[in-house]
Protein backbone atom coordinates (compact mmCIF):
# COMPACT_ATOMS: atom_id res chain seq x y z
CA UNK A 1 0.00 0.00 0.00
CA UNK A 2 1.51 3.51 -0.68
CA UNK A 3 1.29 6.53 1.20
CA UNK A 4 1.25 10.07 -0.61
CA UNK A 5 3.73 12.10 0.61
CA UNK A 6 2.89 15.17 -1.88
CA UNK A 7 0.72 17.61 0.23
CA UNK A 8 -3.46 18.74 -1.03
CA UNK A 9 -4.33 21.85 -0.33
CA UNK A 10 -8.06 22.07 0.28
CA UNK A 11 -10.36 25.30 1.05
CA UNK A 12 -13.81 25.17 3.03
CA UNK A 13 -16.33 27.61 2.32
CA UNK A 14 -19.64 29.08 3.69
CA UNK A 15 -22.61 27.53 1.69
CA UNK A 16 -26.59 26.93 2.20
CA UNK A 17 -27.92 24.47 4.03
CA UNK A 18 -26.50 21.21 4.47
CA UNK A 19 -29.10 18.50 3.35
CA UNK A 20 -29.77 14.77 3.02
CA UNK A 21 -28.51 11.18 4.24
CA UNK A 22 -24.36 10.54 5.23
CA UNK A 23 -23.72 7.17 4.79
CA UNK A 24 -20.33 7.43 6.75
CA UNK A 25 -17.89 4.56 6.45
CA UNK A 26 -17.94 1.53 8.65
CA UNK A 27 -16.35 1.95 12.32
CA UNK A 28 -12.29 2.00 11.77
CA UNK A 29 -11.94 0.27 15.57
CA UNK A 30 -14.21 -2.92 14.67
CA UNK A 31 -12.66 -2.98 10.92
CA UNK A 32 -9.06 -3.50 12.26
CA UNK A 33 -10.35 -6.03 15.12
CA UNK A 34 -12.16 -7.81 12.39
CA UNK A 35 -9.32 -8.42 10.24
CA UNK A 36 -7.09 -9.65 12.90
CA UNK A 37 -9.08 -11.71 14.94
CA UNK A 38 -10.69 -13.32 11.71
CA UNK A 39 -6.55 -14.21 11.11
CA UNK A 40 -6.19 -15.73 14.59
CA UNK A 41 -9.42 -17.86 13.86
CA UNK A 42 -9.22 -21.12 12.08
CA UNK A 43 -11.40 -21.61 8.98
CA UNK A 44 -13.13 -18.37 7.11
CA UNK A 45 -14.54 -14.80 8.96
CA UNK A 46 -16.74 -12.75 6.45
CA UNK A 47 -16.78 -9.28 6.87
CA UNK A 48 -19.77 -6.72 5.71
CA UNK A 49 -19.47 -3.25 5.99
CA UNK A 50 -15.69 -2.87 6.44
CA UNK A 51 -13.95 0.50 6.17
CA UNK A 52 -12.12 0.68 3.31
CA UNK A 53 -9.45 3.78 4.23
CA UNK A 54 -5.62 3.19 3.99
CA UNK A 55 -5.67 2.64 7.53
CA UNK A 56 -7.53 -0.84 7.83
CA UNK A 57 -6.13 -1.85 4.16
CA UNK A 58 -2.47 -1.38 5.79
CA UNK A 59 -3.88 -3.97 8.39
CA UNK A 60 -4.76 -6.61 6.22
CA UNK A 61 -1.77 -6.75 4.25
CA UNK A 62 -0.17 -7.25 7.42
CA UNK A 63 -2.35 -10.22 8.36
CA UNK A 64 -1.62 -11.43 4.95
CA UNK A 65 1.68 -10.76 5.39
CA UNK A 66 1.28 -13.51 8.93
CA UNK A 67 -0.26 -15.83 6.68
CA UNK A 68 -3.59 -15.29 6.93
CA UNK A 69 -5.42 -15.31 3.35
CA UNK A 70 -7.66 -12.09 3.01
CA UNK A 71 -9.53 -11.24 -0.10
CA UNK A 72 -12.16 -8.57 -0.93
CA UNK A 73 -14.81 -9.28 -2.92
CA UNK A 74 -16.71 -6.09 -3.18
CA UNK A 75 -17.04 -2.82 -1.41
CA UNK A 76 -17.12 -3.57 2.14
CA UNK A 77 -17.57 -7.54 1.59
CA UNK A 78 -14.27 -9.59 2.70
CA UNK A 79 -13.07 -12.43 3.75
CA UNK A 80 -9.90 -13.95 5.93
CA UNK A 81 -9.45 -17.28 6.21
CA UNK A 82 -7.61 -17.40 9.65
CA UNK A 83 -3.85 -19.71 10.73
CA UNK A 84 -5.58 -20.09 13.84
CA UNK A 85 -4.39 -18.48 17.83
CA UNK A 86 -0.38 -18.88 17.65
CA UNK A 87 -0.35 -19.69 14.04
CA UNK A 88 1.26 -16.32 12.42
CA UNK A 89 4.52 -16.70 10.13
CA UNK A 90 7.39 -14.44 10.58
CA UNK A 91 6.40 -12.07 7.76
CA UNK A 92 9.55 -11.60 4.94
CA UNK A 93 9.22 -8.13 4.21
CA UNK A 94 8.87 -5.16 7.36
CA UNK A 95 5.01 -4.46 8.27
CA UNK A 96 4.30 -0.74 7.00
CA UNK A 97 1.12 0.22 9.15
CA UNK A 98 1.42 3.80 7.62
CA UNK A 99 -0.50 6.38 9.63
CA UNK A 100 -2.42 3.75 12.47
CA UNK A 101 -1.62 3.62 15.35
CA UNK A 102 -4.21 1.24 16.22
CA UNK A 103 -2.45 -1.55 13.53
CA UNK A 104 0.53 -0.96 15.07
CA UNK A 105 -0.04 -1.38 18.19
CA UNK A 106 -2.74 -4.19 18.08
CA UNK A 107 -0.76 -6.03 15.51
CA UNK A 108 2.53 -6.20 17.74
CA UNK A 109 0.36 -7.76 20.53
CA UNK A 110 -1.37 -10.41 18.61
CA UNK A 111 1.88 -11.55 17.51
CA UNK A 112 4.16 -10.98 20.73
CA UNK A 113 3.14 -14.45 22.07
CA UNK A 114 4.25 -16.69 18.87
CA UNK A 115 7.64 -17.75 18.65
CA UNK A 116 8.44 -15.38 15.23
CA UNK A 117 10.08 -12.09 14.26
CA UNK A 118 9.24 -9.10 12.75
CA UNK A 119 10.04 -5.40 12.37
CA UNK A 120 7.18 -2.75 12.24
CA UNK A 121 7.48 1.06 10.75
CA UNK A 122 5.30 3.47 9.71
CA UNK A 123 5.13 7.00 8.59
CA UNK A 124 6.54 9.93 9.61
CA UNK A 125 3.81 10.65 12.03
CA UNK A 126 3.58 7.66 13.14
CA UNK A 127 7.83 7.15 13.89
CA UNK A 128 6.77 9.91 16.18
CA UNK A 129 4.35 8.22 18.44
CA UNK A 130 5.49 6.68 21.54
CA UNK A 131 5.45 3.01 21.49
CA UNK A 132 6.59 2.05 24.67
CA UNK A 133 3.39 1.73 26.55
CA UNK A 134 2.62 -0.66 24.51
CA UNK A 135 5.97 -3.04 24.12
CA UNK A 136 6.55 -2.19 27.71
CA UNK A 137 3.68 -4.70 28.49
CA UNK A 138 4.37 -7.04 25.93
CA UNK A 139 8.26 -7.70 26.46
CA UNK A 140 6.59 -9.04 30.22
CA UNK A 141 5.12 -12.10 27.98
CA UNK A 142 8.51 -12.75 26.96
CA UNK A 143 8.97 -10.88 24.03
CA UNK A 144 12.24 -9.60 22.91
CA UNK A 145 11.80 -5.52 21.56
CA UNK A 146 13.98 -3.44 20.20
CA UNK A 147 12.86 -0.06 19.15
CA UNK A 148 14.72 3.25 18.22
CA UNK A 149 15.68 5.93 20.97
CA UNK A 150 12.83 6.73 22.68
CA UNK A 151 10.78 3.27 22.41
CA UNK A 152 9.41 4.46 18.84
CA UNK A 153 9.09 3.20 14.90
CA UNK A 154 10.48 1.25 14.07
CA UNK A 155 10.58 -1.54 16.21
CA UNK A 156 11.56 -5.04 15.90
CA UNK A 157 9.80 -8.12 17.81
CA UNK A 158 11.01 -11.62 18.59
CA UNK A 159 7.59 -13.59 20.30
CA UNK A 160 8.14 -15.12 23.30
CA UNK A 161 8.88 -18.70 22.73
CA UNK A 162 7.42 -19.89 26.14
CA UNK A 163 4.46 -17.00 26.56
CA UNK A 164 3.62 -16.17 30.51
CA UNK A 165 0.51 -14.95 31.64
CA UNK A 166 0.16 -10.90 32.31
CA UNK A 167 -1.50 -9.08 34.97
CA UNK A 168 -1.29 -5.38 33.97
CA UNK A 169 -2.41 -2.31 35.78
CA UNK A 170 -2.67 0.63 32.63
CA UNK A 171 -1.32 4.11 33.77
CA UNK A 172 -3.35 5.55 31.22
CA UNK A 173 -7.16 4.84 30.24
CA UNK A 174 -6.23 3.23 26.28
CA UNK A 175 -8.44 0.89 24.42
CA UNK A 176 -4.95 0.12 22.09
CA UNK A 177 -3.08 -0.62 25.25
CA UNK A 178 -5.88 -3.00 26.42
CA UNK A 179 -5.97 -4.74 23.19
CA UNK A 180 -2.69 -5.64 22.48
CA UNK A 181 -2.61 -7.29 26.18
CA UNK A 182 -5.55 -9.19 25.39
CA UNK A 183 -4.43 -10.30 22.01
CA UNK A 184 -1.18 -11.06 23.11
CA UNK A 185 -2.69 -13.23 25.99
CA UNK A 186 -4.98 -15.35 23.60
CA UNK A 187 -1.33 -17.10 23.46
CA UNK A 188 -0.19 -17.09 26.63
CA UNK A 189 -1.77 -20.42 29.38
CA UNK A 190 -3.53 -19.24 31.77
CA UNK A 191 -5.40 -15.68 32.67
CA UNK A 192 -4.59 -12.55 31.36
CA UNK A 193 -5.35 -9.61 33.24
CA UNK A 194 -5.68 -5.93 32.46
CA UNK A 195 -6.99 -3.29 34.83
CA UNK A 196 -7.60 0.33 33.42
CA UNK A 197 -8.02 3.74 35.84
CA UNK A 198 -11.91 3.92 33.82
CA UNK A 199 -13.40 1.73 31.11
CA UNK A 200 -12.19 2.10 27.40
CA UNK A 201 -13.70 1.29 24.27
CA UNK A 202 -14.89 -2.13 24.64
CA UNK A 203 -14.79 -3.90 20.64
CA UNK A 204 -12.14 -5.77 21.35
CA UNK A 205 -14.28 -7.40 24.51
CA UNK A 206 -17.25 -7.41 22.43
CA UNK A 207 -15.68 -9.31 19.41
CA UNK A 208 -13.54 -11.50 21.46
CA UNK A 209 -16.30 -13.18 22.82
CA UNK A 210 -18.18 -13.35 19.45
CA UNK A 211 -15.57 -15.27 18.65
CA UNK A 212 -15.31 -17.58 21.56
CA UNK A 213 -12.80 -16.46 23.79
CA UNK A 214 -13.77 -16.58 27.59
CA UNK A 215 -13.78 -13.16 28.59
CA UNK A 216 -15.07 -11.09 31.49
CA UNK A 217 -15.02 -7.91 32.77
CA UNK A 218 -15.54 -6.43 36.16
CA UNK A 219 -15.30 -3.33 38.31
CA UNK A 220 -12.46 -3.64 41.18
CA UNK A 221 -10.89 -0.55 43.72
CA UNK A 222 -8.49 0.05 40.96
CA UNK A 223 -10.84 0.71 38.12
CA UNK A 224 -11.93 -1.50 34.82
CA UNK A 225 -10.55 -4.79 35.10
CA UNK A 226 -10.79 -7.26 32.01
CA UNK A 227 -9.47 -11.16 32.50
CA UNK A 228 -9.18 -13.41 29.23
CA UNK A 229 -8.21 -16.98 29.52
CA UNK A 230 -5.77 -18.05 27.01
CA UNK A 231 -4.85 -20.90 24.55
CA UNK A 232 -8.90 -20.74 22.94
CA UNK A 233 -9.75 -22.17 19.54
CA UNK A 234 -11.29 -18.64 17.96
CA UNK A 235 -14.08 -19.85 15.51
CA UNK A 236 -14.57 -17.50 12.68
CA UNK A 237 -17.73 -15.42 12.98
CA UNK A 238 -19.49 -13.39 10.47
CA UNK A 239 -19.40 -9.46 11.37
CA UNK A 240 -21.28 -6.91 10.17
CA UNK A 241 -19.28 -3.70 10.96
CA UNK A 242 -21.70 -0.72 12.06
CA UNK A 243 -21.19 2.71 10.50
CA UNK A 244 -18.45 4.59 12.25
CA UNK A 245 -19.39 6.70 15.27
CA UNK A 246 -16.12 9.20 15.09
CA UNK A 247 -16.65 9.49 11.21
CA UNK A 248 -20.27 10.20 11.89
CA UNK A 249 -19.07 13.10 13.98
CA UNK A 250 -17.95 15.89 10.42
CA UNK A 251 -21.42 15.37 9.14
CA UNK A 252 -23.11 16.14 12.82
CA UNK A 253 -20.98 18.89 13.57
CA UNK A 254 -21.66 19.94 10.29
CA UNK A 255 -25.42 20.21 10.48
CA UNK A 256 -25.37 21.67 13.47
CA UNK A 257 -23.42 24.68 13.05
CA UNK A 258 -24.48 25.47 9.49
CA UNK A 259 -28.29 27.21 9.60
CA UNK A 260 -30.69 25.69 7.98
CA UNK A 261 -29.30 22.16 8.02
CA UNK A 262 -31.34 19.10 8.59
CA UNK A 263 -29.41 15.60 7.59
CA UNK A 264 -29.64 11.83 8.49
CA UNK A 265 -26.97 9.39 9.27
CA UNK A 266 -28.10 5.80 9.29
CA UNK A 267 -27.01 2.56 10.73
CA UNK A 268 -24.28 4.82 13.48
CA UNK A 269 -22.76 2.54 16.86
CA UNK A 270 -24.04 3.64 19.66
CA UNK A 271 -21.66 1.78 21.66
CA UNK A 272 -21.63 3.31 25.41
CA UNK A 273 -17.93 3.44 25.74
CA UNK A 274 -18.04 5.82 22.51
CA UNK A 275 -21.11 7.77 23.21
CA UNK A 276 -19.24 10.95 24.70
CA UNK A 277 -19.29 13.34 22.20
CA UNK A 278 -23.29 13.06 21.87
CA UNK A 279 -23.85 12.72 25.47
CA UNK A 280 -21.82 16.53 25.29
CA UNK A 281 -23.58 17.86 22.17
CA UNK A 282 -27.17 16.74 23.90
CA UNK A 283 -26.09 19.27 26.46
CA UNK A 284 -25.28 21.89 24.38
CA UNK A 285 -28.48 21.35 23.50
CA UNK A 286 -28.50 20.02 20.21
CA UNK A 287 -31.48 18.86 18.00
CA UNK A 288 -30.31 14.94 17.64
CA UNK A 289 -32.46 12.70 17.58
CA UNK A 290 -31.89 8.37 17.73
CA UNK A 291 -34.59 6.57 15.69
CA UNK A 292 -34.27 2.76 14.88
CA UNK A 293 -32.47 1.49 17.36
CA UNK A 294 -31.64 -1.96 17.04
CA UNK A 295 -28.28 -4.63 17.40
CA UNK A 296 -25.78 -5.24 14.13
CA UNK A 297 -22.80 -7.40 14.62
CA UNK A 298 -23.13 -7.63 18.74
CA UNK A 299 -22.70 -3.68 18.52
CA UNK A 300 -25.79 -1.23 19.36
CA UNK A 301 -26.85 1.39 16.12
CA UNK A 302 -29.22 3.77 15.31
CA UNK A 303 -30.20 6.21 12.40
CA UNK A 304 -29.10 10.13 13.42
CA UNK A 305 -31.21 12.79 12.86
CA UNK A 306 -29.74 16.03 12.70
CA UNK A 307 -30.65 19.93 12.41
CA UNK A 308 -28.93 23.07 13.16
CA UNK A 309 -28.94 24.27 16.62
CA UNK A 310 -28.36 26.90 19.02
CA UNK A 311 -26.05 25.51 21.36
CA UNK A 312 -24.15 26.31 24.67
CA UNK A 313 -20.96 25.88 25.76
CA UNK A 314 -20.88 23.44 28.35
CA UNK A 315 -18.07 21.73 31.11
CA UNK A 316 -16.69 18.01 29.87
CA UNK A 317 -16.04 16.36 32.51
CA UNK A 318 -12.49 14.12 32.53
CA UNK A 319 -14.02 11.08 33.54
CA UNK A 320 -15.97 11.23 29.73
CA UNK A 321 -12.82 12.00 28.26
CA UNK A 322 -11.92 8.06 26.99
CA UNK A 323 -15.66 7.69 25.53
CA UNK A 324 -15.42 10.44 23.02
CA UNK A 325 -10.87 11.04 22.67
CA UNK A 326 -11.22 11.30 19.20
CA UNK A 327 -13.97 13.53 18.90
CA UNK A 328 -12.55 16.19 20.85
CA UNK A 329 -10.86 17.94 17.69
CA UNK A 330 -14.49 18.46 15.74
CA UNK A 331 -15.98 19.52 19.51
CA UNK A 332 -13.57 22.49 19.53
CA UNK A 333 -15.05 23.27 16.34
CA UNK A 334 -18.41 22.96 17.44
CA UNK A 335 -17.59 24.61 20.36
CA UNK A 336 -16.60 27.54 18.23
CA UNK A 337 -20.08 28.30 17.51
CA UNK A 338 -21.89 27.90 21.18
CA UNK A 339 -22.58 30.75 23.45
CA UNK A 340 -20.28 30.78 26.01
CA UNK A 341 -17.03 28.62 27.23
CA UNK A 342 -16.47 25.04 26.55
CA UNK A 343 -14.24 23.12 28.66
CA UNK A 344 -12.80 19.75 27.96
CA UNK A 345 -11.15 18.09 30.50
CA UNK A 346 -9.18 15.09 30.93
CA UNK A 347 -7.64 15.68 27.12
CA UNK A 348 -4.17 15.13 28.02
CA UNK A 349 -4.11 11.79 26.13
CA UNK A 350 -4.62 13.64 22.55
CA UNK A 351 -0.86 15.31 22.49
CA UNK A 352 0.11 11.83 22.04
CA UNK A 353 -2.48 10.70 18.77
CA UNK A 354 -1.23 11.37 15.32
CA UNK A 355 -0.13 14.75 16.15
CA UNK A 356 -1.09 16.79 19.39
CA UNK A 357 -4.29 17.74 18.70
CA UNK A 358 -4.53 20.15 21.17
CA UNK A 359 -2.06 22.45 20.28
CA UNK A 360 -2.81 21.61 16.73
CA UNK A 361 -6.37 22.98 17.11
CA UNK A 362 -5.93 25.86 19.21
CA UNK A 363 -3.33 26.94 16.38
CA UNK A 364 -5.76 26.99 13.83
CA UNK A 365 -8.87 27.67 15.79
CA UNK A 366 -7.16 30.99 16.57
CA UNK A 367 -5.62 31.32 13.42
CA UNK A 368 -9.10 31.84 12.27
CA UNK A 369 -10.15 34.24 15.14
CA UNK A 370 -11.17 31.89 17.91
CA UNK A 371 -10.13 32.42 21.44
CA UNK A 372 -8.69 29.28 23.03
CA UNK A 373 -7.14 28.46 26.22
CA UNK A 374 -5.28 25.18 27.08
CA UNK A 375 -3.27 23.52 29.93
CA UNK A 376 -0.96 20.24 29.09
CA UNK A 377 -4.97 18.43 30.14
CA UNK A 378 -7.66 20.90 29.15
CA UNK A 379 -8.70 22.94 26.43
CA UNK A 380 -11.29 25.75 26.74
CA UNK A 381 -12.92 27.30 23.64
CA UNK A 382 -14.54 30.49 24.01
CA UNK A 383 -17.80 30.73 21.52
CA UNK A 384 -18.95 33.34 19.35
CA UNK A 385 -22.07 34.47 17.25
CA UNK A 386 -19.98 34.79 14.32
CA UNK A 387 -16.27 32.63 13.48
CA UNK A 388 -14.18 35.01 11.18
CA UNK A 389 -12.26 32.73 9.96
CA UNK A 390 -9.83 33.43 6.66
CA UNK A 391 -7.14 31.16 7.75
CA UNK A 392 -5.08 28.15 7.02
CA UNK A 393 -4.70 25.45 9.49
CA UNK A 394 -1.40 23.15 9.81
CA UNK A 395 -2.82 19.47 9.66
CA UNK A 396 0.38 17.75 10.72
CA UNK A 397 -0.58 14.72 9.05
CA UNK A 398 -3.63 14.20 11.01
CA UNK A 399 -6.96 13.19 9.41
CA UNK A 400 -9.19 14.56 12.23
CA UNK A 401 -7.04 17.67 12.26
CA UNK A 402 -7.86 18.24 8.74
CA UNK A 403 -11.56 17.28 8.58
CA UNK A 404 -12.30 19.03 11.80
CA UNK A 405 -10.86 22.80 9.78
CA UNK A 406 -13.12 21.82 6.65
CA UNK A 407 -16.25 21.46 8.50
CA UNK A 408 -15.32 24.44 10.44
CA UNK A 409 -14.97 26.30 7.09
CA UNK A 410 -18.44 25.57 6.12
CA UNK A 411 -20.23 28.11 8.67
CA UNK A 412 -17.31 30.99 8.70
CA UNK A 413 -17.38 34.24 7.79
CA UNK A 414 -14.58 34.32 5.20
CA UNK A 415 -12.91 30.73 3.81
CA UNK A 416 -10.88 28.11 5.72
CA UNK A 417 -8.27 26.73 3.96
CA UNK A 418 -6.64 23.57 5.11
CA UNK A 419 -2.57 22.24 3.95
CA UNK A 420 -2.89 19.08 3.28
CA UNK A 421 -6.31 17.15 2.47
CA UNK A 422 -4.20 13.84 1.68
CA UNK A 423 -4.40 12.32 5.54
CA UNK A 424 -8.39 12.18 5.13
CA UNK A 425 -7.98 8.78 3.10
CA UNK A 426 -6.29 6.75 6.27
CA UNK A 427 -9.92 7.31 7.96
CA UNK A 428 -12.45 8.39 5.67
CA UNK A 429 -11.87 7.76 1.88
CA UNK A 430 -15.28 9.24 0.92
CA UNK A 431 -15.14 12.41 3.40
CA UNK A 432 -15.34 15.35 0.27
CA UNK A 433 -18.02 13.25 -2.28
CA UNK A 434 -20.16 12.96 1.04
CA UNK A 435 -19.83 16.15 2.61
CA UNK A 436 -20.35 17.85 -1.17
CA UNK A 437 -23.51 15.71 -1.66
CA UNK A 438 -24.90 17.31 1.19
CA UNK A 439 -24.02 20.72 -0.23
CA UNK A 440 -20.70 21.35 1.18
CA UNK A 441 -18.65 23.69 -0.52
CA UNK A 442 -15.08 22.30 -0.83
CA UNK A 443 -12.31 22.59 -2.99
Amino acid sequence: MSHSTDPRPMTARRAGPLTGEALVPGDKSISHRALILGAMAVGETRITGLLEGQDVLDTAKAMEAFGAQVTRHGPGAWSVHGVGVGGFRSPEGVIDCGNSGTSVRLIMGAMATTPITATFTGDASLSRRPMARVTDPLSQFGARITTRDGGRLPITIEGATDPVPVTYRSPVASAQIKSAILLAGLNAPGDTVVIEPEPTRDHSERMLAGFGAQIRTETVPEGHKVTLTGRPELRPQPVAVPRDPSSAAFPVAAALIVPGSDIRVPGVSRNPTRDGLYVTLLEMGADITFENPREEGGEPVADLRVRHSALKGVTVPAERASRMIDEFPILSVIASFADGATVMNGVSELRVKESDRIDAMARGLEANGVTVEETPDSMTVHGMTRVPGGGQAVTHLDHRIAMSFLILGLATENPVTIDDAEPITTSFPDFVPLMTRLGAALD
